[in-house]
């Protein structure tokens, strides 16, 4: 018997060498651990209430980030084009010294669009009076944009802009459910395709009254009227001997377009506005930085030039077609609001 457990007990030792000799210089595989996979959040259906939540929740939010002058907090609650005007804006307190205004808000209408329950990004409108906190007689109503963009992100503000004292706001047509019609980007119902809204706006702003554009959009101060503001600047700048350039461009945030009573259009978008000023006689004085934008630079001009972009956000009505032989109105602006968000001053390019 123990014979045979010494030739057993050899026979293991010689077969463990054998592995090991095999295994030399191999990895020793390791059994590896288990990770629980986590589903995505399921989609939630955009609703009124879930729209009315999402409003309290950024209002309060929002309230918490100002009151608190926390830049990053606030911005964690906004995106797009609202996100560099809130930034710009605490940027601007931070150099006057003063603290981030804060807005007390009445009770929202809220514009909600019927979209398909796992349709990404949702969105809705909000039209609500806002004033200052703290400013008697600064209520201003304002339309803002809502924007969630997937199941695991959170609701935030895209855009704000503030109706224009003397005009109308369009009513929007709601259904016996309290939803909202989103028109489509190529609605043929509307004078100007929603898509194209802020297209034709910066057409006027750059050609003037004899724009092409201008027979489907009403002027005002922010269509001729800032063709008419950038004229004049110009004239100053050159008898500075300097020379300005005003263009209007499309920014790549979201519009939002709905169906208003009797078949026109409620469509809010935003525009950029880049401007440049430039001293090409090295003789000239340095261009003065605008007072809009000191608060975006250093206080010096490293070059000759400076550089200016404003985030504009706006709202129009555009009304349905006309019928045929029948009178056709034309588009107006109701909305407008924005700041200067960027500035530079690049220095001399070289020579080559």
């Amino acid at each position: 018997m123990h014979s045979f457990l010494r030739v057993v007990a050899a026979g293991v030792l010689l077969t463990l060498l054998a592995t090991a000799g095999c295994a030399e210089g191999r990895t020793e595989a390791r059994p590896t651990a288990g990770v629980p996979e986590t589903s995505p959040p399921a989609p939630v259906p955009l609703t009124p209430q879930v729209a009315e939540s999402a409003f309290r929740t950024y209002v309060t939010d929002e309230d918490v980030a100002r009151s608190a002058g926390d830049e990053r907090l606030a911005l964690t609650w906004t995106s797009d084009g609202q996100s560099q005007l809130t930034a710009a804006e605490f940027r601007k307190a931070a150099y006057d010294g003063d603290p981030v205004q804060r807005f007390v808000y009445g009770k929202p209408e809220l514009y909600v669009p019927k979209l398909k329950d796992a349709a990404y990004p949702q969105w809705f409108v909000v039209s609500v009076d806002r004033s200052v906190l703290g400013k008697d007689k600064s209520k201003r109503r304002t339309l803002m944009g809502f924007v969630l963009r997937g199941p695991s992100d959170h609701w935030k503000l895209t855009l704000a802009t503030l109706l224009q004292e003397k005009a109308k706001e369009p009513e929007v047509a709601i259904d016996a459910d309290g939803y909202a019609t989103a028109l489509g980007t190529d609605d043929p119902s509307v004078l100007i395709r929603p898509r194209d809204v802020g297209g034709i706006q910066a057409t006027i702003a750059a050609e003037g009254p004899r724009s092409v554009a201008a027979k489907v959009m009403k002027s005002s101060a922010v269509t001729t009227g800032f063709y008419q503001d950038a004229k004049r600047a110009r004239k100053k700048a050159k008898k500075k001997d300097l020379t300005l350039q005003v263009v209007y461009t499309a920014t790549p945030f979201p519009y939002f377009g709905l169906r208003t009573e009797h078949g026109g259009g409620l469509v809010i978008y935003s525009l950029f506005r880049n401007t440049s000023l430039v001293a090409k006689d090295s003789d000239t004085p340095k261009p003065e930085i605008p007072q809009e934008a000191e608060h975006l630079l250093d206080g010096t001009v490293e070059g000759n030039e400076v550089d200016t972009t404003a985030t504009l956000q706006f709202a129009a009505y555009d009304p349905p077609k006309a019928k045929k032989n029948a009178t056709q109105p034309k588009a107006h602006m109701i909305a407008d609001d924005g700041a200067v968000t960027k500035a530079a001053t690049p220095p001399v390019k070289k020579q080559p």
